[in-house]
């Protein structure tokens, strides 16, 4: 099989197509395919491979001790999973990683990333530094989210979450990536409190909604705008 990987993967931003066929052999990378709600890996696991998304989306979870469920992040197309674990050699991960729907994977070797390959690849530079480069990114928007979910209230988790929603689409219409079950894990909120608000915010002539669709209504933004 032919191996494939994201366009729009910062992983292998700046290499040439042809390099990246003989990387991915470098790395010793491997497809695979995920049905909706399967499990990529468990908490507990020892992980050596980063997974990138090829297609579908993932949700990166942490449980409870009673077995509550929290989403972490989700990611899409090109997105990278368990690079921080893999390349730190963590014997069990704190987090599980589900395929949030029908999802295809690519996975490469972390220790082919972080060591030079014996047949010292002229690229092998250029995927370092990306890597860096998109562990930094994760940590910014780590903090990102650290800012909504530590607000005080229901209604400004909302209103800074979909304030940083309104910020990356450029304009104050726009779809989220979650559900309502989903959302409200996100930002570690009861589901029915948070729906209850949503509609306190839209007859208080913040918000208007329908599903996954929002608008930010004039005087929302201002005060909630997220790092």
């Amino acid at each position: 099989m032919k191996k494939k990987y994201p366009d729009n993967c910062i992983l292998f931003a700046g290499i040439d197509e042809s390099d990246i066929r003989a990387l991915l052999d470098c790395l010793s990378a491997r497809q695979r395919r995920f049905k909706k709600n399967s499990f990529i890996f468990d908490a507990g696991d020892k992980i050596e491979s980063i997974g990138i998304v090829l297609s579908g989306a993932v949700h990166v979870l942490r449980e409870d001790f009673w077995g509550k469920r929290k989403i972490v992040a989700r990611l899409e197309g090109g997105g990278l999973f368990g690079e921080a674990f893999a390349c730190a050699g963590t014997e069990e991960i704190p987090v599980s990683v589900m395929a949030a729907e029908d999802t295809e994977v690519l996975f490469v070797n972390s220790g082919r990333i972080i060591r030079s390959c014996q047949s010292a690849c002229a690229y092998h530079t250029a995927l370092i530094k990306n890597l860096i480069l998109l562990l930094a990114e994760k940590n910014i928007a780590l903090i990102q989210k650290l800012e909504c979910i530590t607000q005080p209230t229901t209604r400004e988790k909302l209103l800074t979450y979909l304030s940083e929603q309104a910020h990356l689409a450029a304009k104050n219409s726009f779809s989220i990536p979650f559900n309502r079950e989903e959302l409200a894990d996100y930002l570690s909120v009861e589901r029915s409190a948070m729906s209850a608000e949503l509609s306190k915010m839209k007859n208080d002539g913040l918000i208007l909604y329908k599903k996954n669709h929002f608008e930010l209504l004039k005087g929302a933004l201002a005060p909630y705008d997220c790092l």
